[in-house]
């Protein structure tokens, strides 16, 4: 970075380096850096690299790409491509589509105005971690995620995903699984305002403005401030969402050689969708179509009005990074976010046949019928509301021999939940049904009030030793310590009282090895163990800790890098012990210990640029998950891991010359085992189509600077996949989910 500034260049280039390519607009120079050893992605130099690209280059344009200081599978997706080639209303599931071995489905809903699960190798959604400029975070009753209620695609200033556990300082609670790691914005050096807006199918309208303050005079200090709300009417029936953000970033130098950055983000997401319903039953697509979801009859439990959600969430942290006269670089992160989500949903919304619902009873906790005053709509009232804050604190040092990093990560949590059940048409709580229970008519799906805390340690250590010429062997250890606690007058899925206190304690050795063979080519190789403690809050009750998920993992990759083509290839192994399998459904989940499984497959990803701005680029990942064969003698689950796709590839054409910028991108979901389908699920494809101009000197006619006007095509081939079931479909009762089919969107961007 070239700026006036007491800051030492070099020391202020390694502390900025918490997004990584943020490649800029279609007409900057493509040169930044990625850095990710600070900011807990695999850690370490050698496997968390400074990358450079150049305008004209293959590393300029691939959507996906690896670095030759790479220790293990990964895929740098830059800014560059999230803002040309991804849709506005989306968010890090929409982005992680692109990458080998992901499946992200496609939103029912249309791009980003949904919630998204996506799967990692097979690896469900809770078994990989999410982190956010080096922060993990996810749900407190299981470190799953909300894609839609946290971090808009318009604040992500990049991705690193990376398809194995890193190193001993790569933190979170599955790191077994992998890591999407999302990085805000790098802060620009000078002074600019950007507004923006898209329009699009179903009443999408979304508007925002960014403000980068640049390199403030006096202080050097930078300020980023960034403000969007979208609201959408969407595909499916009456579910429409609003969705706003406020982010703001400050970073400042602290004397020669400390860079202060506090960042806050809030969030405030409403939506009529169902919870108890994951899509329109076959009689209802035959009475109403394929995007039936809510209806406007009041005297339904599937009406709009009494199905609907409120999210709120924040994320905020102070980060110090200094280096020490000693020698030692330490960067500390202290953090906290939250999440409160207040849902009222009917029943059963699949009963509506077009006119009434075909039965207003509900079951309760005798398993008897039960029917309200008066034929009133029965429903429930949930919450969902967490606060976790923590800590992440690394201290690193170079010596002759190689770099020593050394460090833990500190975190706690309190949660409340209940599901209680109520009368939609008077909007009230029910009364109890039995004094020994709180208020609420019970049902199988009904828990009290549930308190529930976490605390935990990751102590880590792990030395970067420089063995040979170009040779880097990284031998680590961390240790997990995780207690856990839950109390619960009726707890959930053992309908019975719960008060437990559980504590786990792991040992995890790593080791990595990054071979640079010359400047275009490298090798790696990687071990490490994993494990993941059991989600709080179901099952029955036990005296003793149910055993956690523990995995062995094995992997072998090269990268190449020249100025025409980015190549990166691997294979790996892994084995899974105490598999933790969900049977239920995502909002109300069971879990299950499905025994031992292996997870192997083949991945690869390649960016050529052909000329004259014209690039070519593919992925495939060829996956197996798969029971191991011993599970049948003790009556858990043999076969394919549900899921889990057997093969993901994606194909696109880019062009990027002048002002103009265009993308069209194929991907492919393969096959993948449905459980409660009792069978495979078919492929689902996706193609998307944005075509981009920037007009420059445009000043004179609105004041601007420039003015990119973009135009999208989602789901070009108008596919319409089955993305979900929810049981067999001979049965009357199951229900059914489709991507959303063929949409638009017009987008500009006025720069100032």
């Amino acid at each position: 970075m070239s700026h006036v500034c007491p800051f030492p260049t070099r020391t202020l280039t390694r502390l900025l380096s918490l997004a990584l390519i943020s490649l800029g607009a279609s007409q900057a120079a493509l040169a930044d850096t990625v850095d990710l050893g600070t900011v807990g992605g695999s850690g370490g130099a050698a496997a968390t690299p400074t990358v450079k690209a150049e305008r004209g280059t293959a590393a300029s344009v691939a959507p996906t790409q690896a670095s030759l200081k790479a220790t293990q599978p990964q895929s740098i997706i830059s800014r560059a491509f999230i803002e040309d080639s991804t849709p506005p209303t989306g968010n890090f599931n929409t982005i992680t589509a692109i990458a080998p071995s992901v499946a992200s489905m496609p939103s029912t809903n249309g791009p980003g105005l949904a919630d998204q699960k996506m799967s990692l190798r097979g690896f469900q959604d809770g078994e990989y971690n999410v982190t956010f400029d080096g922060i993990p975070f996810g749900d407190s009753n299981g470190p799953t995620h909300h894609s839609t209620a946290y971090f808009p695609a318009s604040v992500i200033g990049g991705m690193v995903i990376e398809r194995g556990p890193g190193n001993a300082s790569n933190i979170g609670y599955s790191t077994y699984g992998g890591s999407v790691n999302l990085f805000s914005k790098t802060p620009s050096e000078k002074q600019q305002v950007q507004v923006y807006g898209s329009v699009g199918s179903w009443g999408t309208v979304l508007e925002g403005i960014a403000y980068e303050s640049g390199r403030m005079e006096g202080s050097d200090a930078t300020l980023q401030l960034n403000a969007q709300h979208m609201g959408a009417k969407g595909y499916l029936t009456h579910n429409d969402q609003v969705n706003k953000n406020i982010t703001a970033k400050y970073q400042r130098p602290v004397g020669d050689s400390t860079l202060l950055t506090l960042f806050m983000s809030l969030a405030d997401v409403k939506t009529n969708t169902p919870d108890n319903a994951t899509g329109p039953t076959r009689a209802q697509v035959n009475a109403m179509g394929m995007n039936y979801s809510l209806n406007g009859n009041p005297r339904s439990q599937g009406y709009y009005g009494y199905n609907y959600a409120a999210k709120q969430t924040d994320m905020e942290y102070v980060r110090l990074q200094s280096r020490l006269a000693s020698g030692w670089e330490i960067d500390n992160n202290a953090y906290t976010y939250a999440y409160t989500n207040s849902t009222t949903a009917g029943q059963d919304p699949s009963l509506y046949n077009g006119t009434a619902d075909s039965s207003l009873s509900f079951t309760n906790l005798l398993k008897k019928p039960v029917t309200l005053a008066n034929g009133d709509v029965p429903g429930y009232f949930k919450l969902n509301m967490y606060r976790v804050w923590g800590d992440v604190f690394k201290a690193t040092k170079q010596f002759d021999a190689g770099l020593l990093r050394t460090g833990f990560w500190y975190e706690g949590s309190r949660t409340q939940r209940h599901n209680l059940e109520a009368d939609l048409t008077t909007g009230q709580q029910l009364p109890g049904a039995n004094a020994s229970y709180p208020t609420g008519v019970v049902t199988s799906s009904n828990f009290a009030e549930q308190n529930s805390n976490w605390h935990q340690v990751q102590p880590f250590a792990e030395f970067e030793w420089a063995a040979a010429k170009g040779l880097t062997v990284t031998p680590g250890l961390k240790t997990m310590w995780y207690h856990m606690g839950l109390k619960s007058a009726l707890n959930q899925k053992s309908l019975t009282p719960q008060d437990y206190q559980y504590t786990y304690h792991a040992v995890l050795p790593f080791l990595t090895v990054n071979q640079q063979l010359d400047g275009s080519n490298s090798l790696y190789a990687q071990y490490a163990k994993g494990m993941q403690v059991p989600f709080l809050g179901v099952g029955s009750p036990n005296s003793a800790a149910p055993d956690p998920q523990t995995t062995t993992n094995y992997q072998v990759g090269a990268v190449h890098k020249s100025d025409a083509l980015t190549l990166s290839g691997d294979i790996y192994y892994i084995t899974v012990n105490n598999l933790q399998l969900n049977t239920g459904t995502s909002a109300n989940p069971n879990y299950i210990n499905a025994g031992g499984a292996i997870y192997k497959g083949i991945e690869g990803e390649a960016t050529y640029m052909i000329g004259q701005g014209l690039a070519a680029y593919g992925n495939v990942g060829v996956n197996s998950a798969k029971y191991k064969a011993g599970n049948a003698a003790n009556g858990q689950p043999t076969g394919d891991v549900p899921n889990a796709p057997n093969v993901t590839t994606a194909l696109g054409a880019l062009y990027n010359i002048g002002p103009w910028n265009a993308s069209l991108i194929f991907k492919r979901i393969g096959e993948q085992y449905n459980a409660k389908l009792g069978g495979k699920l078919n492929h689902i494809d996706n193609t998307d189509l944005n075509v981009a101009y920037t007009f420059k000197n445009v000043g004179a006619l609105m004041g601007a600077k420039a003015l990119k006007l973009q135009f999208s095509v989602f789901n070009l081939t108008n596919k319409q996949n089955l993305v979900a079931v929810s049981g067999p479909l001979s049965s009357a009762s199951t229900q059914y989910q489709w991507q959303a089919p063929r949409s638009y969107m017009l987008s500009a961007r006025a720069d100032f």
